[in-house]
């Protein structure tokens, strides 16, 4: 378990985007933004958040994903990824408050897996996931029953990202599949596939037909992409009946941005770079790089490698940038794998004025953007990624 330590890192001076008080019942995420926050150049915001924090004491647990801008990052009692740290959050039933400094379905997975006497706190209701918003229950629902009349629904077996909203976990639950992360995809295709004939993949394509192609030994013919947007998918009956893996048309915008020009133009540039890419991108840059795995496997992949080593990673820049610095002193050269800069823009929602209004309000009593998932949603939500947690 990593716990960072406060480094007196000011905020960034990006604008803040104000957001009116209402809700998108579309969206995986809510837009409320209630309260008023501290201006981004208060210069004793550090000071602020760290008083609050330390009023606190026990009560809260700060969690820090690995994309987190280094403002926020700096209080965290834990990083990682969403997994892992929704599993830290279970894994402290004493602290009332959860302060959960990433996107919405993460802090949903940790409302679901901590008990009822926790209150899960996302310091912004705006920080939401692209990916996750191009999965609705509607759009999965009417997927559903495209499948039973090609069918081949009784053959299917859903299988969704951990990046997926609630509710389409509790879908994946209802219908007897199981949740997956980046790091242990391939184990849960091979459980599905003990289970059904095909899998419907959510709601990451790239994750899916990668860990089916370069990790199962599937083909490309084996996977069909089905689009929401398009009547009946955008498939025929046959196309279903035929495919092994059912991809939904969804992407992390993030990192859909690599490109193979980015991993030539990085190996022109760097002679003898390692290609270290995340799974999430597309299928031709992971065939271009030179190792593919999760958060996790990058960051010890990277703590692993010999000192004066060069790579190009494909992933979200605040970790790249941080791990950067973190081994520079091991002369270890450690590039971003796009020229263009590319942050997670929901993410970085999370910044220090909304951390710091989160930790004062909590310490003044006021408990503010609670994320609950409602109790039938979270019963079938918890049964999928039980399911996940049983994996051998």
């Amino acid at each position: 378990m990593t716990t960072a330590q406060p480094l007196d890192v000011q905020p960034t001076p990006l604008a803040l985007l104000l957001l009116g008080r209402e809700a998108d019942p579309r969206s995986e995420r809510g837009v409320e933004c209630p309260g008023d926050l501290p201006s981004p150049s208060d210069p004793d915001l550090v000071a602020r958040a760290r008083a609050a924090k330390e009023k606190l004491g026990d009560r809260v647990f700060v969690l820090g994903h690995h994309y987190q801008r280094d403002e926020v990052i700096q209080f965290a009692d834990v990083t990682g990824d969403s997994f892992k740290l929704a599993r830290d959050a279970a894994a402290r039933p004493e602290a009332e408050y959860i302060v959960f400094c990433g996107v919405h379905f993460m802090a949903e997975s940790a409302d679901i897996l901590t008990t009822d006497a926790q209150a899960v706190v996302l310091p912004d209701l705006a920080a939401g996931c692209s990916m996750a918003d191009m999965a609705t229950a509607e759009q999965v629902a009417e997927c559903w029953d495209v499948l039973t009349e090609a069918g081949v629904a009784d053959q299917v077996v859903p299988v969704s990202y951990m990046n997926s909203s609630a509710d389409i976990k509790a879908f994946t639950g209802k219908h007897g599949g199981t949740i997956c992360t980046s790091s242990n995809a391939k184990r849960a295709l091979e459980w599905a596939f003990e289970q059904g004939e095909k899998i419907l993949f959510l709601p990451d394509q790239h994750l899916g037909r990668n860990t089916a192609v370069r990790d199962m030994g599937m083909s490309l013919d084996d996977c069909v992409l089905y689009n929401p947007h398009k009547p009946n998918g955008g498939l025929t009956a046959e196309q279903l009946r035929n495919a092994k893996m059912i991809l939904w048309r969804g992407h992390c915008s993030v990192h859909g941005r690599f490109s193979v020009e980015s991993v030539e133009d990085v190996r022109a540039r760097m002679p003898g770079v390692n290609v270290l890419v995340h799974p999430e991108c597309k299928h031709e840059v992971v065939a271009a790089a030179d190792y593919v795995g999760s958060t996790e496997y990058i960051i010890k992949a990277l703590e692993a490698a010999p000192r004066g080593s060069k790579w190009a990673i494909g992933t979200e820049l605040n970790l790249v940038r941080r791990l950067a610095n973190r081994f520079a002193s091991e002369d270890k050269e450690i590039v971003f794998l796009d020229k263009t800069v590319c942050f997670c823009s929901t993410m970085n929602r999370i910044d220090l004025p909304h951390l710091v209004w989160t930790l004062e309000s909590l310490a003044d009593g006021k408990l503010v953007n609670r994320i609950e998932v409602a109790p039938e949603t979270e019963k079938y939500a918890k049964l999928a990624l039980e399911r996940m947690l049983a994996l051998p």
